[in-house]
C-alpha cells in the first residue's frame, strides 16, 4: 500500500533469495550470513539500479542485522559506512512474535510463502537495531492503511520520501 501512495515500485526481499537458500528454509533450517550474502548483493544491485535510475522503491525485507542494513544502505553510491546517512531508509514494522506466528502460519497454510512458522524465533533472535540509526518503528498491529498513514506522518520521515528509495523491514 505505501508503494501506490507514493507511487513507488514494490519488490519482496524473499523473491532475490537462492533457490537453495528457500529449500534451506522449507526445512526449517536457519540460513547463515554466508547464506544471505548473495541475497543481500542481490538486493544491493536492484537498490543501486532504481537510485541509479532516479527511481522510487519500496522494498520488503527483513535485514534483520546492523550489518545487513549497511550492505543495503551502500546501494546509494555516496553511502559513507556507518553513517546511516543514506537515500535508503527503514521502517520496522514491529507487532508481537505471537501476532507474526498467525501471520506466518496463515501465510505457509495459504501457500505463500516457504519459510515455516519454526524459523520465526531464530529471525526474531538475530533483529537488532541500534537507536542511531534511525530506524522508523511503526506498529505493525494496526490497519494496513492506518500504517502508510503512519508513517507518511511521522516527523522523522519528514521530506525522505524526496529520495528515491524506501526499505520497510
Amino acid at each position: 500500500m505505501l508503494e501506490k501512495e507514493l507511487k513507488y515500485k514494490y519488490l519482496d526481499a524473499d523473491d532475490f533469495h537462492l533457490e537453495s537458500n528457500k529449500e534451506k528454509m522449507r526445512m526449517g533450517i536457519p540460513l547463515t550470513d554466508e547464506d544471505r550474502m548473495p541475497w543481500l548483493e542481490s538486493l544491493c544491485y536492484a537498490i543501486k539500479e532504481y537510485l541509479n535510475n532516479k527511481k522510487g522503491l519500496v522494498l520488503g525485507c527483513s535485514a534483520l542485522k546492523k550489518e545487513y542494513r549497511e550492505i543495503l544502505r551502500s546501494g546509494d553510491t555516496s553511502y559513507n559506512w556507518g553513517t546511516y546517512a543514506s537515500a535508503v531508509n527503514f521502517i520496522l514494522l514491529d507487532a508481537p512474535a505471537e501476532v507474526l506466528s498467525v501471520r506466518v502460519n496463515k501465510r505457509a497454510a495459504e501457500g505463500k510463502h516457504y519459510m515455516p512458522a519454526s524459523l520465526l524465533q531464530s529471525q526474531l533472535d538475530l533483529l537488532k537495531i541500534d537507536e542511531p540509526e534511525g530506524v522508523l518503528r511503526v506498529d505493525a498491529t494496526l490497519r494496513p492503511q492506518d500504517i502508510v498513514n503512519t508513517i507518511l506522518n511521522m516527523d522523522q520521515f519528514q521530506g525522505c520520501f524526496n529520495h528515491d528509495f524506501v526499505e520497510s523491514l
